[in-house]
């Protein structure tokens, strides 16, 4: 076998691998990354955020232009879905994305390789037949999707999010196990190209780690738009039935049911993936759910070997995984690489898009810490009347004694990207009167977090 050295060798191609990848390469380190999939980008870029948005973008499209496009005066004729093409345009984005991941590794003169890593020592990866030598190592292999005892994944019927991007036509009916992120997105997606969507959530909510509020405004408005919901209730069985499925949905009071229905999609959640590395043979610890454990630094309990990402606790988000990646690897060669927990926004790019940053209220109230609330509805921004898309509103919690922003809560158009405003100001220790106070564009959605910054200390303007 040869032998080959390198500063740092980065296991796993995803959103937090290969960012640290490049950041260890601009801070002057030789960096290998292997990756077992024959592109980059992880399961993010592959077969999550990226395919799901591209579709969950193209379904909204001929969602409008089938029901809503006449509001605007725009007329159309015969309106028909071509499902093929949508799955083409969808698996384009993902090539040119991992593509420009490809690029940025060779302008960064990052070392890549296709294969399976296993840790032989603290200082030793075995990658495919080949024993390389290195200084530091960095675990960023992610996750995988969870299932439930006794109903396998066939990704034919019963699919994972994996199966759900790759449907070959849209199913008359489909049973959305889970009442997440992943569940609502490609249950909106199915739902908005016709299919008859239910979901069953085990929890009493939706979303259930966001403010409960938010959960309900997301449930009345995608039960608006055709979706049905089945809470406090769990999966019994499951049964195929000629050319269907039978599932045995058993609620927390009351009688089972069964539900017919061609596709199943286990949405239950996600568990770290760190088969086959070799973990317990030198002694990387892990948690009773499988997580590696780190500290500040993100090192584990073996000297020079790091973990990111979705294989360490904590919520399970590409933006975190990054944020991560850079901190650890500058934490290697001795800078002061951190990342502040309290401020990582979480977007659900359902319609309306749902976004969150900082504490909820259902936290506040478990913590017993007194808050302040101050709200404003879309319905009454200026800019949300002209793009007729008014639903929603923006919830501000901020502490009653020095004003500080302890949370922010949207649910309304463009959420995902409101949020990031209110990010950055929690960053900097912002008060809602710094919010209030700070000129906004007008007319802009960004106004309606003015305005409920203002309302805060009850004096919003326009409502």
């Amino acid at each position: 076998m040869n032998a080959n050295k390198v500063d740092l060798i980065v296991i796993g191609a995803g959103p937090g691998g290969y960012v640290a990848a490049i950041r260890a390469a601009q801070l002057g380190m030789s960096v290998l990354c292997v990756e077992k999939r024959k592109t980059l980008g992880g399961t993010c870029l592959n077969v999550g955020c990226i395919p799901s948005k591209a579709l969950l973008y193209s379904s909204h499209k001929f969602e409008e232009t089938q029901n809503h496009l006449g509001d605007y005066g725009i007329q159309v004729g015969k309106l028909s879905l071509n499902l093929e093409k949508m799955m083409e345009r969808k698996e384009k984005i993902v090539s040119q994305l991992t593509g420009g991941i490809d690029y940025l590794f060779k302008k960064n003169k990052i070392m890549c390789v296709v294969g399976e890593a296993r840790l032989l020592s603290p200082q030793e990866i075995a990658i495919n037949d080949e024993v390389w030598q290195t200084r530091f190592t960095l675990i960023a292999t992610g996750s995988e999707s969870t299932s439930l005892p006794g109903i396998p994944i066939d990704e034919k019927k019963v699919v994972s999010s994996t199966g759900a991007l790759n449907l070959p036509k849209v199913p008359e009916r489909m049973v959305v196990v889970g009442g997440g992120y992943i569940g609502l997105e490609m249950g909106s997606v199915w739902q908005r190209l016709g299919s008859k969507v239910t979901v069953i959530e085990f929890m009493d909510r939706l979303v259930p780690l966001m403010d409960g509020e938010l959960g309900q405004a997301i449930q009345k408005s995608l039960t608006k738009q055709g979706i049905e919901f089945k809470l406090s209730a769990k999966v019994k069985g499951l049964l195929e039935k000629k050319d269907k499925l039978a599932v045995e949905v058993e609620p927390n009071s009351g009688k089972a049911e069964i539900i017919e229905t061609d596709i199943v999609l286990i949405a239950t959640g996600r568990k770290p993936f760190t088969k086959g590395l070799g973990l317990e043979k030198i002694g990387v610890a892990q948690d009773e759910k499988g997580f590696i454990v780190v500290n500040e630094k993100y090192e584990t309990s073996v000297s020079g070997i790091y973990a990111i990402g979705d294989v360490i606790p904590g919520p399970m988000l590409a933006h975190k995984a990054e944020e991560e990646g850079v901190a650890s690897v500058e934490n290697m060669v001795g800078q002061y690489g951190h990342v502040n927990y309290d401020v990582i926004p979480s977007v659900m790019y359902t319609n309306p898009e749902v976004a969150s940053v900082g504490k909820t209220e259902e936290e506040l109230k478990a913590e017993e810490k007194a808050y302040k609330i101050g709200k404003f509805p879309f319905i009454a921004n200026s800019r949300a009347k002209t793009m007729g898309d008014t639903e929603g509103f923006v919830k501000i919690l901020a502490d009653p004694l020095t004003d500080r922003v302890l949370g922010v809560h949207i649910i309304g158009p463009d959420a995902g990207t409101l949020i990031a405003e209110t990010a950055i100001a929690m960053e900097f220790g912002a008060s809602a009167e710094d919010i209030a106070r700070t000129c906004h564009a007008h007319p802009t959605l960004n106004e309606a977090v003015k305005e409920a910054a203002m309302a805060v200390d009850g004096r919003a303007i326009h409502i």
